[in-house]
């Protein structure tokens, strides 16, 4: 695997490295001793899937609060969605930052979300099915997000949004560190 430093503290486009012969192809998409070795986390305790039927479905902006805190490593397995995440913890060098990446199978990338981050995806294909590890259980109080078309944030969503839950439709949006006081 290789990774590659995001414009957000501490988080990673990880790239697989394919072995390709007559029989296909393999890459290793998961090795705790890669993660440790770079001091992310690799205590990943649940895996989820998330199939979406509809081209320009949102998912997102969801993070847990601490200590509740979830690192992700997210992965499109069908399909291909943009993946989205934005540093929301207002000590950090690069608060309200965002970083965007296209994931599909054929790109052999996941994205590494580091705890601080909010994170969410549109997919961009119909019957899109996204995989990812969790660092933590999930724990419905701890559940926080933002608004996904926050203005202060500006994330640039390359699809109308055509689905999206009224839940995440009711987020906040993210508060400056004077207004979160």
């Amino acid at each position: 695997m290789r990774f590659h430093e995001t414009a957000v503290a501490g988080a990673y486009l990880v790239e697989l490295e394919s072995h390709v012969d007559d029989r296909g192809q393999f890459a290793r998409a998961w090795c705790s001793r890669e993660f440790a070795d770079r001091q992310l986390d690799d205590a990943m305790v649940q895996g989820n899937v998330s199939i979406n039927p509809h081209r320009g479905t949102l998912r997102g902006m969801h993070w847990q609060s601490a200590p509740h805190g979830e690192v992700k490593l997210v992965r499109c397995v069908r399909g291909a969605i943009y993946d989205v995440i934005v540093d929301v913890d207002p000590a950090s060098p690069t608060f309200r930052s965002w970083f965007g990446v296209t994931l599909s199978p054929e790109r052999l990338r996941m994205l590494y979300v580091p705890r601080h981050c909010a994170h969410g995806f549109q997919t961009l294909m119909d019957d899109s099915e996204v995989n990812y590890l969790v660092s933590q259980a999930y724990v419905p109080s701890a559940g926080r997000g933002l608004r996904y078309d926050d203005p202060v944030v500006g994330i640039q969503w390359p699809l109308p949004v055509s689905r999206i839950s009224p839940q995440d439709l009711a987020w906040p949006p993210l508060l400056a560190p004077a207004d979160a006081a």
